[in-house]
């Protein structure tokens, strides 16, 4: 069974490895239909580790899942253990696979020019605001200006409706991020993550970034989305060293 996935289109080093999975190619049933890779949301557990074999086929090492919170903390690979809660991993040695699972929020890829490190991160709109992208960066302990980042399939700026209080907060933590959002029906507004995570990594110096263009929300064919499901599975992008 072959998965149906994503590689990022961005100009890591060679020895830098990094895949995205879609919803096709696996063998969970509805409504968790096809690659279900969280092992939290209700599916068969067994489809799930039948799910997680298939991806495993494709990386050096098990992934280090983890059990994720909605919260900024960052664990190293080297001495993280499976299921930790965190949102985000760092690896710096060869072998060890960073993965975030989604389905709506962004996941985030990162690896040096040079080819020392990469990191994932998990960031829906209370992670990014609360600073995970800083907390993987700062994991990685490179400057920003050797980083390149990757923008895995999340929900697109016109769907992802929030309220005013959301928006207040990321404005009173960068004015500039008023940007990032369009008025909608009252109180209410439309984000773009894409964006907003844009301007928090060029804080911090990382401006090579790509991806950032499909929407999970639009694409039931592809992608999972909780806001537009409910019940739904879970994918997974990863990043490693060879």
């Amino acid at each position: 069974m072959s998965l149906n996935r994503i590689v990022p289109d961005w100009p890591a080093p060679q020895n830098v490895r990094a895949f995205i999975t879609t919803r096709e190619g696996g063998v969970s049933q509805p409504p968790f239909a096809s690659l279900n890779l969280g092992d939290h949301v209700g599916d068969e557990p067994q489809a799930v580790a039948r799910n997680r074999a298939l991806v495993r086929q494709l990386t050096p090492a098990e992934p280090l899942w983890l059990k994720q919170v909605h919260g900024t903390h960052v664990v190293d690979l080297a001495t993280a253990q499976p299921g930790a809660e965190a949102d985000g991993s760092v690896a710096h040695a060869p072998g060890q696979v960073c993965v975030v699972m989604t389905a709506d929020c962004l996941p985030a890829l990162f690896c040096d020019r040079s080819g020392t490190v990469v990191a994932a991160a998990h960031a829906g709109w209370r992670g990014l605001l609360d600073g995970v992208l800083e907390a993987a960066v700062a994991g990685m302990n490179v400057p920003g200006s050797e980083i390149l980042a990757y923008l895995g399939p999340a929900i697109g700026p016109e769907k992802f409706e929030v309220g005013d209080e959301v928006r207040a907060a990321f404005v009173a933590h960068d004015p500039a991020a008023a940007k990032g959002f369009v008025a909608g029906r009252p109180g209410k507004w439309l984000a773009d993550i894409y964006l907003l995570a844009r301007q928090r990594l060029a804080k911090i110096g990382v401006q090579a970034v790509y991806g950032g263009t499909d929407c999970t929300v639009s694409d039931a064919q592809r992608f999972y989305s909780y806001r537009r499901d409910g019940q739904t599975g879970r994918m997974a992008a990863l990043v490693w060293l060879e």
